[in-house]
């Protein structure tokens, strides 16, 4: 194995003569890698690859020597390239955590910009000597003028914006839909999007943020939920969570606002459409809906509402006798499934669906979330939880129906936790909170429940998968005699 001894200037030596390839050993027996030095610099510096590259084409060298050198290349130089790359982009963080504006002031780049192009117009930097580089710089970066009208646009309407907010008291609706309207529709000019829609219809400023509100700057996006939420605008609130325009660190404060105004149509939006929500809000939320006070219950009709008019759409389309094929098939699947999910669960527990059933819930943050719940609470989703074991194991033949969305229109069954969505949040319950359910017997008995429930189930699996290798083995049998 090839040995590297690095001096104070993180250079390598080598000593190359006619017929071999060798390097000085160490000064000390402890491996290399273990005597490279943090810095700010890569392991191998630029003099050090452009002598090795000037001595791989020198003709005197021998083949062996040529071998070695592609070795070194191959090995070292994707290291080299990644070092690089890893210490240039610290550098970068390090300077904007620095270098960062204060938090009234607009941001530089508030929108993303388009690298269509951008990225045609880069040219490698020309420089003398340059062909010995590893890795060569991009020149010819500009931004487009659309977007740096928008940019303009947006940094305006955030100091105008950021004025008035911080006299919350002396804010009125209708100046602030106006403000908010003419800055959408500058936006909408910009770049070319037609909104075909009357003013004065009172649905204009939804229509403008599902036309143009993707193109909203971040830092102005953030203001204007402060507005909406300071003004109780709830229908632009969910206009803002349904477009993704809500960023990600607005949605600790806006969980804690919903929390606070019983907006719990709104928070199930979060749920749906917010990626990747924190510890503090998924606390928030489970407390929420774990133990709910009576003034939250007239907003959870709404979900309700949508819940039953989900189901009989499906049963109403699987009654129907035009349906044929596969139509069918997946309306009396859909309409099963979401039977099931409406009927026994209080009005509360059907918001725990949205939460249960998520992907984009960090399973890390539940299962701490889990450990914040008090005795009541933990009780309460335990039950959940075991009304869907129960559901599953009295209704074996419901299984997702990931295209009743698309066939028959049915949203509410990408909805519905699955078999094994429950047991995982079960098992993280169990994790978090062993020592707690092992000590109040106040547990013991649904837990008992749910083992008998969980056994019957496990029976159930092992059957099936029994069948479904005998099935599979009949089918290859099949195709064989087909041969």
């Amino acid at each position: 194995m090839d040995h590297f001894r690095l001096d104070e200037g993180n250079s390598l030596k080598r000593k190359i003569d006619r017929n071999t390839f060798s390097t000085e050993a160490p000064s000390s027996k402890i491996p290399v890698p273990l005597r490279l030095r943090h810095r700010s610099r890569p392991p191998f510096s630029s003099a050090s690859v452009r002598s090795v590259l000037a001595a791989h084409r020198s003709p005197s060298l021998s083949l062996r020597v040529s071998s070695h050198l592609q070795v070194l290349i191959r090995q070292r130089g994707k290291c080299n390239i990644l070092l690089y790359s890893i210490m240039t982009l610290l550098e970068v963080i390090k300077d904007a955590s620095v270098k960062s504006k204060p938090l009234d002031l607009p941001m530089d780049y508030p929108v993303v910009l388009n690298p269509d192009s951008v990225i045609l117009s880069l040219k490698p930097q020309e420089k003398a000597g340059s062909c010995s580089t590893l890795i060569k710089p991009l020149v010819g970066w500009k931004i487009s003028q659309t977007n740096t009208q928008i940019i303009d646009i947006s940094n305006k309407f955030f100091t105008e914006l950021k004025t008035k907010l911080q006299k919350p008291n002396e804010l009125h609706k209708d100046e602030f839909i106006a403000s908010l309207n003419s800055y959408l529709e500058n936006i909408s000019d910009k770049v070319g999007v037609l909104i075909g829609a009357d003013p004065s219809r009172s649905d204009y400023s939804k229509i403008l943020i599902d036309k143009v509100g993707a193109f909203m700057g971040k830092d102005v996006a953030g203001l204007v939920l402060d507005g909406f939420v300071s003004l109780e605008i709830w229908d632009l609130v969910k206009s803002l969570i349904v477009n993704g325009v809500v960023e990600r660190s607005c949605y600790s404060n806006l969980v804690n606002k919903l929390v606070e105004n019983k907006r719990s149509d709104l928070l199930c939006l979060c749920i749906k459409h917010a990626y990747d929500l924190g510890m503090s809000e998924m606390v928030a939320i489970l407390k929420y809906f774990l133990s709910p006070s009576k003034d939250a219950y007239s907003s959870m009709v709404t979900v309700r509402k949508e819940w039953e008019s989900q189901t009989l759409l499906a049963i109403e389309k699987a009654s129907n006798s035009t349906l044929k094929g596969r139509k069918l098939l997946v309306a009396k699947e859909a309409s099963i499934l979401l039977m099931m999910a409406y009927d026994g669960f209080s009005v509360s527990e059907l918001c725990l669906h949205y939460l249960v059933a998520s992907s984009n819930i960090n399973d890390v943050m539940l299962s701490s979330s889990f450990s914040k719940l008090n005795g009541k609470q933990l009780m309460n989703l335990i039950c959940y939880l075991a009304k869907w074991l129960k559901k599953y194991q009295r209704f074996p033949q419901a299984v997702p129906c990931p295209n009743a969305l698309s066939i028959l229109g049915l949203k509410a069954c990408d909805w519905v936790p699955k078999l094994e969505d429950v047991v995982k949040c079960l098992a993280l319950v169990l994790d978090e909170n062993f020592s707690s359910l092992v000590l109040h017997p106040q547990f013991h008995e649904e837990l008992r429940l749910i083992e008998g429930m969980v056994s019957c189930l496990t029976a159930e699996a092992k059957f099936c998968y029994q069948m479904t290798d005998v099935v599979d083995k009949l089918n290859l049998e099949v195709k064989d005699a087909k041969k």
